[in-house]
């Protein structure tokens, strides 16, 4: 199952879009505090995420806490960061990595890029653009390393299958 991690995400929308993602494709969702946004139960029923009950969500007070409680994540994550020297097409993922994404106003912290520069990934972009939105790079990064696993556990077709 993969593990998707936010770190210190700041927008309620892609936050909740990217939970639509990991409750679509049954990953996981962890968020590394601190977060620009409320994730109550109150909160969350109030925002009209009728999906969230499919998604597991872990919390974790920072990246240490994180390291703590999953050790695993050290040895097999990959990190997306616009300033990555390799495309994520380059990436091997394994079906349980761990894909690190930073928050929308500057990204995962330098030094942890630093300590993982050769599991840093980046989606191709033209140059005068900054970055792409958080939860459309999240799904590109996410459908890519589950179609790497042959999408395992999802339907690959729809309803209209069985019509032709």
């Amino acid at each position: 199952m993969l593990n998707i991690v936010l770190v210190e995400p700041e927008i309620p929308q892609n936050c909740g879009n990217i939970a639509r993602t990991c409750a679509a494709t049954g990953s996981r969702l962890h968020l590394v505090r601190p977060l620009g946004f409320d994730i109550s139960e109150k909160a969350v029923r109030r925002a009209g995420l009728d999906y969230w009950h499919l998604v597991e969500v872990f919390d974790y007070e920072n990246l240490a806490d994180l390291f703590r409680r999953h050790p695993e994540a050290e040895q097999d994550l990959w990190l997306t960061t616009t300033k990555a020297p390799r495309c994520y097409d380059q990436a091997r993922f394994s079906p349980d990595c761990w894909l690190f994404f930073g928050k929308e106003t500057a990204g995962l912290p330098q030094d942890f890029r630093e300590a993982h520069r050769d599991r840093c990934i980046r989606l191709p972009m033209v140059s005068e653009a900054r970055s792409l939105n958080l939860s459309n790079t999240v799904a590109v990064c996410v459908y890519e390393a589950l179609r790497q696993s042959g999408f395992p556990h999802l339907m690959s077709v729809g309803s209209m299958a069985g019509e032709y």
